[in-house]
């Protein structure tokens, strides 16, 4: 995992954007089962509208067309590790169902797997 922290830590290039927003100061990168490795950043506007590092680089490594996530980690411009937000970790689970078992680095040194963050699945009578 620490390849992909120094990889996302890498990623960070905080920036300004109109009317307040701001883009790059969570910055994420995850590998697939293949071993490729893919990125993205956050992108913070007022409206609400905006998109979280996790999602993408999920929507990068759909555009190469893969799904399975090995291991994925957010960090903040601090270098301090994120935990993926509810919206993250379900976007995750939805991919692909072998995403379960996704390691998600959720502080220093401390890596859990997708399922451990959700336990009580919503959608398990369609598993």
């Amino acid at each position: 995992m620490n390849d992909l922290y120094t990889i996302a830590r890498n990623t960070i290039k905080p920036m300004k954007l109109k009317k307040n927003g701001e883009a790059g100061h969570v910055a994420c990168a995850l590998e697939t089962a293949s071993g490729a490795v893919f990125t993205g950043i956050c992108i913070d506007v007022p409206c609400s509208i905006g998109l979280c590092a996790e999602q993408a680089a999920i929507a990068e490594m759909l555009k190469h067309g893969e799904t399975q996530i090995r291991k994925i980690v957010a960090v903040y411009e601090d270098g301090s590790i994120l935990p993926p937000c509810g919206r993250c970790r379900e976007l995750i689970s939805q991919v692909d169902a072998r995403n379960g078992e996704t390691i998600i680095l959720v502080a220093d040194g401390k890596a859990v797997t997708l399922n451990e963050l959700l336990p009580e699945r919503w959608d398990r009578k369609w598993d």
